[in-house]
């Protein structure tokens, strides 16, 4: 039995703590979801806005549950990459060569979203032509939001902007070194031999 190398020791770290911050994210839609949705509808109602504003708009700050199995998708697939990758898989590196692109491009679509919420739900109200949305006090609207959510949250989402992109631009180059590529030969050559030595 060969012994993994840092590269995929790393490497599968690193998908194993990537799934970490989308799974508190899942975490903090159960148990604050509703809460900091209920405040920001208080905001609105203070500001005069229609509560019914953000959802013909399809927009939401945590209540919607129905979004989480993307997140559960995400971490159940690297998982399963980290563990094929510490088995010496050549599907599992082939996979994670495909996969961590997709999430370093969701990383930068999406998750500034989260991080940067004032800033982009600023902008996407002054372009959207609506009325309504442009009044609203947006610094007001996300302040009653965050207040309800627990205040370590903009770490996570910190976090997980970090680990999408520049760390799955790591895994990448991690799978891709030498002692990675002799780690899925050598486990290869293992079981082969172990088949042989079955039949024989």
């Amino acid at each position: 039995m060969t012994r993994r190398p840092h590269s995929v020791l790393f490497a599968a770290g690193l998908q194993l703590l990537t799934a970490l911050p989308f799974l508190l994210s899942i975490i903090v839609v159960w148990r604050y979801g509703a809460e900091a949705q209920a405040a920001v509808e208080a905001e609105l109602t203070r500001q005069g806005v229609p509560t019914s504003v953000l959802a013909e708009h399809g927009i939401s700050f945590g209540s919607n549950t129905a979004e989480i199995p993307i997140p559960v998708a995400i971490i159940l697939v690297l998982v399963v990459l980290a563990l094929l990758n510490l088995a010496g898989s050549r599907v599992g590196r082939t996979l994670s060569w495909i996969f961590h692109p997709i999430l370093v491009v969701a990383g930068i679509v999406i998750i500034p979203g989260q991080v940067f919420t004032t800033s982009v739900l600023e902008s996407s109200f002054r372009s959207s032509g609506d009325a309504v949305l442009q009044r609203i006090n947006v610094s007001a609207l996300v302040g009653a939001a965050e207040r309800a959510m627990p205040g370590w949250l903009p770490y996570v989402d910190g976090t997980k902007l970090v680990l999408t992109t520049l760390g799955s631009m790591l895994v990448i180059a991690l799978l891709m070194v030498p002692s990675a590529r002799r780690h899925v030969r050598a486990r290869v050559a293992d079981r082969r031999a172990s088949t042989s030595t079955e039949t024989g």
